[in-house]
């Protein structure tokens, strides 16, 4: 799956979950302050995520843009390649 699939699924379910514009979430959209999402919001768009990957996310310390999250995924999804 190439970064531009990764942040296009992950669009989408930020989209969906914050209920903002799709061209307000992009690659250096920081996900607190630029969606106003509230730890609720983090978690849904987390768990949304973890299922749509079919991966983990033990904890969303590091992850403060959409560019965070995508490359999480992409790492996440070549350990299970790998």
């Amino acid at each position: 799956m190439t970064n531009d699939e990764i942040f296009s699924k992950v669009q989408a379910i930020i989209v969906d979950q914050t209920g903002e514009d799709d061209d307000k979430v992009t690659m250096t959209t920081n996900i607190k302050q630029d969606l106003d999402a509230d730890s609720l919001d983090i978690f849904e768009v987390i768990n949304e995520i973890e299922d749509e990957f079919d991966i983990k996310i033990e904890t969303e310390e590091g992850i403060e843009t959409v560019s965070d999250l995508v490359t999480f995924v992409e790492k996440q999804l070549a350990k299970e390649q790998g």
